[in-house]
């Protein structure tokens, strides 16, 4: 047992090797970062042998100055034996917790202090393990398998896909965007799209070029426009009609021809685009207009699919 008067040393040459161990997880990391970059096999191989040889040495220092509380470290062989074991131990655990949030949410890679810091537990845990009396082991082990039980479910966590209302609120979607037609005769409803801008979904049919829906708040279409809202031309023709119903025909000319149907309701734009100057496909695109209404949260799960802010 450690007398309850050297706990104070304890806890000062744990904290020691915790800052040690963080400084060490910091070259080991830009080390490893070099050698991927770097294709001379010697040159990889010279500076983890110098990272490898610093660590040591600098546990070694400090194992030499705890020998008070580590008998082990009294005699040379059980110096180097302690400073191997801790760098050993606690590298294998730094590393399982950066391979760890690489299969997370890369959040300790997002901010190197933590990540140091994270990696410097495992050298203290190390340490821990080698501390005389009967308590320390297991004491140590506990310790261990509750971080490594906590990655474990950070990491299992981090896997499951997201909910549609986390995925909407992350992405800052307005779930008043969130609108779809039927789809026509012959069409399906392929995959949708959504941003804090906008929502878009994508009406398919076989041997079709297929319909896209949009949909926009008024007034987020910053091109200029004449009193019906058609945009006035800048190179190309464009041609607006009116098609009932509310409904606004306007047919772009040139190098790139479709038409879109656009619908203004309750504060939003909705927009059909029709490959091509055609008629053909525009009765399809009036029925998505005339049918349109909330998306269903299954209509919208492909969303989560998509990249997430974090």
């Amino acid at each position: 047992m450690t007398p309850k008067n050297e706990a104070g040393l304890v806890i000062a040459h744990l904290a020691a090797v915790w800052f040690i161990g963080s400084v060490l997880t910091g070259l080991q990391f830009y080390a490893v970062m070099i050698a991927l970059f770097t294709d001379n096999t010697a040159i990889v191989a010279v500076v983890l042998a110098l990272v490898i040889s610093l660590a040591v040495a600098a546990f070694a220092g400090l194992g030499a100055m705890a020998h008070p509380i580590m008998p082990v470290t009294r005699q040379a062989r059980g110096l180097w034996r302690w400073a191997s074991g801790v760098y050993g131990l606690g590298t294998a655990g730094a590393l399982g917790t950066i391979v760890t949030d690489v299969q997370a949410d890369h959040h300790l890679l997002e901010n190197s202090s933590l990540l140091y810091l994270a990696g410097g537990i495992w050298y203290a845990v190390a340490a821990a393990f080698f501390l005389p009396g009967a308590r320390a082991k297991p004491a140590a082990l506990g310790v261990a398998t509750a971080l490594v039980a906590g990655a474990a479910y950070a990491a299992w966590a981090a896997a499951q896909p997201p909910t549609l209302d986390e995925w909407l609120t992350a992405n800052g979607v307005d779930r008043a965007l969130l609108r779809v037609g039927d789809p026509p005769p012959g069409y399906t409803l392929e995959s949708v799209g959504a941003s804090e801008d906008g929502f878009g979904a994508a009406y398919e049919r076989s041997g079709s070029a297929g319909l896209h829906l949009g949909v926009a708040r008024a007034g987020h279409d910053t091109r200029r426009a004449d009193s019906r809202g058609c945009p006035v031309p800048f190179g190309d023709p464009i041609h607006c009609t009116d098609d009932g119903g509310g409904r606004l025909l306007v047919t772009y000319q040139g190098g790139y021809e479709r038409q879109e149907l656009r619908l203004r309701r309750t504060g939003l734009v909705h927009t059909v685009t029709v490959q091509g100057t055609g008629a053909t496909d525009l009765p399809a695109a009036r029925h998505i207009l005339s049918t349109l209404r909330p998306a269903s949260d299954t209509e919208l799960a492909g969303l989560v699919e998509l990249p997430m802010r974090r």
